[in-house]
């Protein structure tokens, strides 16, 4: 039973919510939520209802639907006391939130101001506890006019800012919790959190997780996980989405995913893509991993040199959502014979008026297609650069390798 249940809850969803009977008849209200006391995210169980200073347990599975009411049946709440007694369990409320955080160091973190859960298999489980002020915002109701009127003072959007569970450990008898690692990991959600979920829990569930996922959230989150992982997940969805995903990916990391799949595989994601794209990532998927050719991404911004700075500015706007390399505009004539390059910084510090071909470097270090990963690392590192351009024979501009790819060489175990 799927309850009608959205992709994410916060724990303020839930509290103080009404209950009811499916005769429409009040049942009560949500006073906590129960989880498991299990690794890394814990399960929902189940809910604390209370009704008339009486509180009972609703487990999870006995509950109708989430929305746009809870609603359960007359005969499904159980004795508290009881269900507490026969199992290991944690109450979210009472044991979590609230609670103040501290590191391996003992240095107070800040306070679990909401829980964050994530829908896996008509389930919820406990993924993040949010420390952030937006949190406390959204526990009191203000999360909507505080959005309102920072968006309309500042044009600024109060970030999320969640701790993954796995690292947060609960101490017995305590108001404190303990978190298992440096302060430093304090973060705001982003696609490495939904890849350190999706590579922690098991197969069936690492599935339905990754099956819901837009398009472009799939595709930011498979550049972060581990790519075993990556290959068995692509492997399990059909090829039409598969292919919307490998679209949205970089070219780099969409063509090394396409290399570790089976031939077959791979040529019916490419098919199913749009045909410049397509192109694109068959031109990557000839050159052996191991060269300047197999490090090298398309997404990159090339011109002539007659264009002028302004609208050179305009361009790198417009196609900057699609890009992997933002750090340089490579200089190319109407061959694409590689003439110059031009640094964003040096960009964005001349006249609107002026020409590329007047603040162009003209001296160029590029490698060369078939020029071996090991040339490669030693290039960036003796140039500092944050890209370099990648040729053919001919001087013909082919791709552009950036610093990122540089590292997953050299420490590819940190992804």
């Amino acid at each position: 039973m799927d309850q009608n249940l959205r992709q994410f809850y916060f724990f303020s969803d839930f509290f103080n919510r009404k209950v009811n009977l499916s005769s429409g008849k009040k049942a009560g209200k949500v006073a906590d939520l129960v989880a498991e006391r299990g690794d890394p995210y814990p399960l929902i169980l189940g809910m604390v209802i209370q009704s008339k200073g009486k509180k009972s347990f609703l487990p999870w599975e006995k509950m109708l639907q989430a929305e746009p009411r809870i609603t359960l049946s007359e005969q499904d709440l159980l004795d508290l006391t009881t269900f507490l007694a026969s199992k290991d369990v944690v109450l979210l409320r009472d044991e979590v939130m609230d609670k103040q955080i501290v590191d391996t160091y003992g240095a107070k973190v800040v306070r679990v101001n909401d829980l964050h859960f994530l829908k896996v298999e008509s389930r919820l489980r406990l993924v993040h506890v949010d420390v952030g002020f937006r949190g406390l915002m959204r526990r009191v109701g203000w999360e909507r006019s505080t959005d309102r009127v920072l968006e309309w003072l500042f044009s600024y959007k109060l970030p999320n800012q969640f701790i993954s569970w796995k690292y947060v450990q609960l101490l017995s008898g305590s108001d404190l919790l303990h978190l298992s690692v440096s302060q430093k990991k304090l973060s705001h959600l982003h696609p490495a959190d939904l890849a350190d979920i999706i590579e922690d829990l098991g197969g069936r569930e690492r599935s339905a997780i990754f099956h819901v996922l837009d398009p472009e959230t799939a595709a930011e989150t498979l550049e972060e996980i581990d790519p075993k992982i990556q290959k068995a997940l692509i492997e399990t969805i059909p090829v039409e989405k598969a292919s919307d995903i490998v679209e949205e990916m970089s070219p780099s990391d969409a063509a090394d995913l396409l290399a570790d799949l089976p031939e077959e595989r791979a040529e019916e994601i490419l098919e199913g893509m749009e045909q410049e794209k397509a192109e694109d990532l068959r031109e990557l998927l000839v050159h052996p991993e191991e060269t300047a050719g197999g490090l090298m991404t398309t997404a990159y911004l090339s011109m002539t040199s007659e264009v002028t700075v302004e609208t050179a500015i305009a361009r790198l706007k417009a196609e900057a959502p699609n890009l992997d390399i933002m750090d340089y505009i490579y200089i190319v004539d109407e061959g694409e014979i590689l003439q110059g390059v031009v640094s964003i910084r040096d960009l964005l510090t001349s006249h609107s008026h002026q020409l590329l071909s007047e603040i162009q470097l003209p001296r160029v270090v590029s490698v060369n297609l078939d020029e071996d990963q090991k040339e490669v690392v030693e290039a960036f590192a003796k140039y500092g650069f944050r890209a370099l351009p990648v040729v053919d024979e001919e001087n013909c501009l082919k791709g552009v390798i950036s610093f990122r790819n540089v590292l997953d060489v050299l420490a590819p175990e940190a992804g």
